[in-house]
């Protein structure tokens, strides 16, 4: 088993959320819920696996608060 890290937004003009895996082509989806989006992404993600591993293009490495006055 493989985990894959989300980066989850949501979107203030259709309340949806909108999820994706950083470096992974195609590996995107949106829902109306968090839980549906989990069910979403594991679904794409298990889809693209079926082509093989993809070369991930990056790495999520985390976020960082910058604060301009």
């Amino acid at each position: 088993m493989k985990n894959y890290t989300a980066v989850v937004e949501k979107c203030p003009d259709t309340g949806l959320y909108v999820g994706y895996v950083p470096g992974f082509p195609g590996a995107h989806t949106q829902a109306k819920t968090l839980d549906e989006l989990n069910r979403n992404l594991k679904e794409v993600i298990e889809m693209l696996l079926e082509d093989g591993e993809p070369k991930i293009e990056a790495e999520f490495v985390g976020i960082q608060t910058v604060k301009v006055a």
